[in-house]
């Protein structure tokens, strides 16, 4: 790391909501809320954060949407429904949540200010695309209110487990606040003083991974450089290490007809050793028993056996450029199965193909066996270690390669800038 350079993560004075019971008036990142639950978080609490993370116009229309957030704001800080710590914290925050088979994690981390600058110091490393019209929201949100109203999500490599175990020893006690949101409970503790400059020393020991928030990071940074004083972004930090951390992966479903598997298997041969699934077998613990050595898949048609596609040892991948440029992305499960699997079924049907994306499995199978979609096909999670091999090659996945759970709530703190 550049010595020259400020601490890399460092406490803040929070503004938080004074209620100690959020459930009402959190919600989650503003990039997946439709506009159904963006009504219905909106419903449950005229002070919920929706109205300000994602603010409509005032009535009659016509009106900024961008200054009726910032008038929102004010307005609350007034009447003391919001109000800041009284000195300079980090938030540490457990969520006890369940993945889709069931098991119950819990994950720990931490709110803190991370240094807000280009990439190029390689001191926050992305590995995701950005758009511009994200950008252009958020910057435009940023600008009316100075505010950090949600965090950013970042993974620290954490290898010898420091910060992982200093998050658990101050995950205890009674909490500053409690949530429920979508099934996962949420406790907050604050950390002041020396604790707070040992946890941020922690989380700053090295280079940080953006898991989630490309958009409000590179948002952020363009905010600085018009600002120069508002050079940090609110962050929420996890440990690698951390054993409630959790990435599912994002299956894929096909719609439109005239899928043949008879054809699309005799051009899978060339790359994979096929098989059929039992009907009695769990079909996420073959996947995984496939996919410890090697890159594989399962896809499911209507009306035929689940297949299983495992890459073959001696698969030409030399000969597929689009796999990626780098050979972190080209070893990626995700990279092989986008390219030699879902674009070969979204380019062998007679009707107009479309995709849809989901983390749940049963999700996947039912919109095939409803006969729904043309078909589903099924992928092990993206590891941890791969994330951070493609954003150390500076490259970026394909995308909706991750998708990280529990999503980190937006309004449990805030942060002005």
């Amino acid at each position: 790391m550049n010595a020259e350079l400020p601490p890399l993560v460092a406490p803040f004075r929070g503004e938080r909501y004074v209620a100690k019971e959020l459930s009402a008036l959190i919600a989650p990142p503003y990039d997946v809320i439709s506009t159904e639950d963006r009504a219905r978080y909106a419903a449950r609490d005229p002070h919920n954060i929706v109205h300000v993370m994602l603010p409509e116009a005032p009535s009659g229309g016509g009106g900024d949407r961008y200054a009726q957030a910032a008038m929102l704001l004010a307005g609350w800080r007034e009447a003391g429904v919001v109000q800041p710590d009284p000195g300079e914290s980090v938030y540490v925050v457990a969520q006890d949540y369940a993945v889709p088979s069931g098991e119950r994690r819990t994950r720990i981390g931490m709110l803190a200010a991370v240094r807000a600058e280009p990439f190029q110091t390689r001191r926050v490393r992305p590995h995701e695309q950005t758009h511009s019209a994200p950008k252009a929201d958020r910057l435009a949100l940023l600008r009316a209110t100075a505010a950090n109203l949600e965090s950013i999500f970042l993974l620290a490599p954490d290898p010898d487990q420091m910060l992982a175990q200093a998050l658990v020893k101050r995950a205890s006690g009674v909490p500053a606040a409690r949530a429920e949101l979508d099934g996962v409970s949420i406790r907050l503790w604050i950390v002041s003083g020396a604790p707070a400059a040992e946890l941020a020393r922690l989380a700053g020991r090295a280079q940080l991974y953006i898991a989630d928030g490309h958009h409000r990071y590179e948002t952020a940074v363009a905010y600085s450089r018009e600002r120069p004083t508002a050079d940090r972004v609110l962050s929420f930090i996890v440990s690698a290490g951390d054993p409630g951390l959790a990435i599912l992966p994002t299956h894929r479903i096909i719609f439109g007809a005239g899928r043949d598997p008879t054809k699309l298997v005799e051009l899978w041969q060339e790359w994979f050793e096929i098989g059929r699934v039992a009907p009695c077998m769990d079909r996420v613990e073959r996947l995984a028993e496939l996919g410890r050595e090697r890159t594989a898949c399962i896809v499911a048609f209507p009306d035929a056996y689940d297949l299983t596609l495992v890459l073959r040892k001696d698969a030409p991948l030399a000969k597929v450029p689009e796999l990626g440029k780098t050979p972190a992305v080209r070893a990626l499960d995700v990279a092989r199965i986008e390219t030699l699997v879902v674009q070969r079924i979204l380019g062998a049907g007679t009707a107009t193909p479309s995709l849809a994306y989901t983390p749940d499995p049963r999700a996947a199978f039912d919109a095939v066996r409803n006969a729904r979609a043309a078909a589903a096909v099924l992928l092990n999670p993206t590891k941890v270690q791969d994330v951070f091999a493609v954003a150390d090659a500076g490259d970026v996945m394909p995308p909706k390669s991750t998708y990280f759970v529990p999503k980190v709530p937006s309004g449990l703190v805030m942060r002005a800038v």
